[in-house]
């Protein structure tokens, strides 16, 4: 049942602008801090809707915080827009058609997630302003979640100290509470150095940089045997060495993403697989550099606050899709295969319900199967009490990282599902605002957890974010 609750019709009243949004920067697909013209979008939105502006947040020109209200509890509010390469496509249909051939594209959603989040920030000022409530709510506009590690720089910078509590949330097939489950994420780069030389007349002379990297590859997918099961390996190669056979290659460059389900594992990973990288330099007389070049912590979940959010839900039901919203996420379907299709239940531990659309929302702490990615959020959340939740703006079954997902990014059921999202987030923190004892056990909650496994950031200190210039 849908909540017809002063805060709610706050949302429905800047649904319009950040509908509008979403759909800009939808078009204008930009990658991990290359977000220019999306930050501009969120940086106009926001003095439009009278918040305080800070800019350049952590030093970085993508990253943009805006506040509203005075005195009480600190609620943050995170978004994201950064897109993915080689996603474009045009949206509203149900077949790859690129709008440009190799261009980037919204295939995981970020459009939405900014714009939602700004818009539950939004409503959010207002409820303050009209009821007098003390509190202050804050817009993180957020750039690299896609591999770039933003948030970790961010939090490392202290950019969320003073923070009480913050929510999140992102696009997905179903309508639920994330479960706090991620894999704490290292990208490094080897870079190889050896020596040139003539392939055939003076093969002795030369040392190969390509082959350490082959080497190392070898070593890597040896060691994957005596890896912990929720471990992740993956490699790709940045430089090869040029296109010539006849010339030892001098240089070969690999990046390597390793992943872990804790974070001490996944540092001891990294260690493991740089001995591997300096046996290969051993083994070929070559020189080898490894430079951090982003890293994510795992999720650290706060029961107090996905209960809250839970019940939220709970009172709202699902997003309220109609026949038309059906009639194209069937399209989508139809594309997908019945295993992709049924992945979201498996995932939610929830048997499969017929409909191409979630209407409904999935109940909490149902045994699904374990399917973890990465994410900056999570070093969010060891910094202050977070909960995210997913809703339904998809096609069930949709997979992330697809031209599908950017087919949909404008359709009127994801703006259904981020105005329901919004509309969520609102409650949620209303609630905080409004019981100092829910969000007093959230922070005890958070400390408790932090005095028994104390964070470590990830990233080492002398590593800065990869900036690109501004075009």
């Amino acid at each position: 049942m849908q909540n017809t609750s002063p805060l709610s019709d706050l949302v429905d009243a800047h649904a319009p602008d950040l509908t509008a949004m979403a759909d800009r920067v939808w078009g204008t697909p930009e990658l991990l801090y290359a977000e220019f013209e999306s930050v501009a979008e969120h940086t106009a939105m926001l003095r439009q809707k009278g918040f305080r502006v800070t800019e350049n947040v952590a030093g970085i020109p993508t990253a943009v915080m805006g506040e509203a209200g005075t005195g009480g509890p600190i609620i943050a509010i995170l978004g994201e827009y950064d897109a993915l390469p080689g996603l474009s496509q045009e949206a509203g249909i149900a077949e790859p058609r690129p709008l440009t051939q190799g261009g980037n594209g919204h295939g995981c959603g970020h459009n939405l997630l900014g714009s939602g989040a700004l818009l539950a920030a939004c409503a959010l000022k207002d409820w303050l302003d009209q009821s007098g409530a003390p509190g202050r709510v804050r817009y993180y506009g957020c750039p690299a979640e896609e591999g770039g590690a933003a948030k970790a720089f961010m939090v490392r910078d202290g950019a969320f100290e003073g923070v009480d509590a913050a929510i999140t949330w992102h696009p997905d097939s179903l309508t639920r509470v994330d479960d706090p489950l991620s894999l704490a994420n290292t990208r490094a780069d080897f870079t190889f150095t050896g020596k040139s030389s003539h392939a055939a007349a003076t093969p002795h002379l030369g040392r190969s940089a390509l082959d350490a990297v082959e080497l190392m590859s070898v070593g890597v997918n040896y060691l994957r045997e005596h890896v912990p099961q929720d471990a992740r390996i993956h490699y790709a190669y940045l430089d090869a060495g040029g296109p010539a056979p006849n010339v030892v290659q001098a240089n070969a460059k690999v990046r390597y993403s390793i992943r872990a389900l804790q974070l001490s594992t996944m540092l001891d990973l990294v260690s493991r697989v740089h001995n591997v990288a300096k046996g290969a330099a051993l083994m070929t007389d070559t020189k080898v550099e490894m430079r951090v070049f982003s890293a994510v912590s795992n999720m650290l979940g706060n029961e107090t606050l996905e209960s809250l959010m839970q019940d939220v839900l709970d009172q709202l039901g699902g997003v309220p899709f109609d026949d038309a919203d059906r009639a194209y996420a069937s399209a989508i379907q139809a594309t997908l295969s019945a295993e992709e299709i049924g992945q979201p239940f498996r995932r939610a531990g929830v048997p499969g319900q017929d409909g191409p659309l979630c209407d409904w929302v999935v109940p909490r702490k149902q045994p699904g199967e374990v399917m973890i990615g990465s994410t900056d959020v999570a070093d969010v959340s060891w910094a202050v009490p977070l909960v995210q939740l997913l809703a339904a703006t998809l096609a069930i079954g949709t997979p992330f990282h697809t031209w599908q997902v950017t087919a949909q990014g404008k359709a009127p059921a994801a703006h259904k599902g981020m105005t329901h999202a919004a509309r969520a987030m609102a409650l949620c923190a209303q609630r905080l605002y409004t019981d100092p004892t829910l969000l007093a056990a959230a922070q005890a909650e958070h400390a408790a957890k932090l005095k028994a496994d104390p964070y470590r950031c990830p990233i080492p200190p002398e590593v800065q974010p990869p900036l690109v210039p501004r075009p």
